[in-house]
Order: C-alpha cells, then sequence, then structure tokens
C-alpha cells in the first residue's frame, strides 16, 4: 500500500469553502480511480488567516496512482478553481510505503 500526501494553504476564512471543492473534484476522482484504498482531508489553523490543508489518500500501488496523476505520479494534481482558493501550494506530492496500518 501506498500513502500519497501533499499540501497547500488557504486563507483560513475560505477554508470551509475549499474542503468543499476539493471533495467535489479531487476527492471524487480519487473515489474513481480503481486501486484508491481512501483518503482524508485534514486541516491546520496557522493562526495567521492562514490554514494548511492536507491531502491523505491510500493506494493499492504506484500503477493505480498513474491513473489519477498520469506518469509523472510526483507531480500534483491541479483543478481550474484552485487558483481561486489556494494561496501557496506544494507542486509535488511525497509517497510512502505504508509499513504498518491498524484498524
Amino acid at each position: 500500500m501506498i500513502a500519497r500526501v501533499w499540501r497547500g494553504w488557504v486563507e483560513t476564512a475560505r477554508a470551509s469553502d475549499y474542503l468543499d471543492y476539493v471533495a467535489r473534484t479531487g476527492l471524487a476522482e480519487y473515489r474513481q480511480t480503481p486501486g484508491n484504498l481512501g483518503v482524508e482531508m485534514w486541516t491546520r489553523d496557522m493562526g495567521d488567516g492562514r490554514s494548511e490543508v492536507t491531502t491523505l489518500s491510500w493506494w493499492a500501488s504506484l500503477e493505480h496512482i498513474r491513473g489519477f496523476a498520469g506518469d509523472d505520479v510526483d507531480r500534483a494534481v491541479f483543478y481550474p478553481e484552485d487558483d481561486e482558493y489556494l494561496i501557496d501550494r506544494e507542486t509535488t506530492v511525497t509517497h510512502h510505503e505504508v509499513a504498518r496500518k491498524l484498524g
């Protein structure tokens, strides 16, 4: 199992709207991609008017991630309205082999 992690930052006042937008776009696409084993979105108020948004998704293999992200699996996937929300973003993602998972 592979964990895929991405982070971006939005204005805290718009965080809820961004989470709704990502649920309709990226998370919906995750769920439709064979080999996706689940996804979570986390938020963290940075205390300076920004909130960090982290997506963590689990995949059966890197080949399944290619079905979502394309050949360059380390490149983050963005959607047309992301620019309206994101004030900063990572343009790459990290992948981790899940060594142990409980539950």
